[in-house]
Order: structure tokens, then sequence, then C-alpha cells
């Protein structure tokens, strides 16, 4: 089973950036569709973006369209999620996991919560 570390958050001023990473361990990260999930304070996890195991399609929730890029570098088995003009509503804890499902249905994450990297914007 792959094993995903989080990193990249901080905090930020409102229209800012921050790109965060997800670093896989194990031979397998090349065999799942990658996504972002986030938790903001006092909610449930929601989903972000997701990319296919190729890195050639990509998926955003309607509140990220347009501000976060998502990507993955298959040879260093790390994802990347850019994102800009950073809002106060970004604020939340961003996880990685593997993904099932498809842009009609949806994306679920696959297998149990990391520990996350924060992410707090302020206005």
């Amino acid at each position: 089973q792959v094993q995903l570390v989080e990193s990249g958050g901080g905090l930020v001023k409102s229209g800012g950036s921050l790109t965060l990473s997800c670093a896989a361990s194990g031979p397998t990260f090349t065999n799942y569709h990658m996504g972002w999930f986030r938790q903001p304070p006092g909610q449930d996890h929601e989903f972000v973006a997701a990319v296919s195991d190729s890195g050639s399609k990509t998926y955003y929730a309607d509140s990220v369209k347009g501000r976060f890029t998502i990507s993955r570098d298959n040879a260093k088995s790390t994802m990347y999620l850019q994102m800009n003009s950073l809002k106060p509503e970004d604020t939340a804890v961003y996880y990685c996991r593997p993904v099932a499902g498809d842009p009609k249905q949806g994306y679920d994450p696959v297998g149990s919560w990391g520990q996350g990297t924060r992410v707090t914007v302020s206005s």
C-alpha cells in the first residue's frame, strides 16, 4: 500500500499562493489516480482536485477551479497542488489520497487520512 506524506502548508495572506506536495513511498504510486481533499475547521472533508494515474487528466471542485492546479511527477512519486488567489475560505487541513470515482459520480478517497498539511489564509 502506498504511503503518503503531505507538506507545504503555512500561513498566507488573502490573494497569496502556496504549493503543496504529496510524497509517496512504495512502488505502486503510478497505479493510482490521486486526489487532494481538505477539511475546513469544524467541517467534514471535501474534495478539492484529482489527477489521473498518468497525469493527463485533471478534475477540480467548482470552488477552486481556475485558482488551483493539480499535477504529479511519477518519476519522483510526488503530487502537487499549486494554489493561487487564496481566499480565507480555503483555510483547511489538506490531505492527499488515492481516489476512486469519475467526473460524473465524483471522487472518494481510498484508505485512511494521514496527518495532512495545514493551510491558513488570513484576510
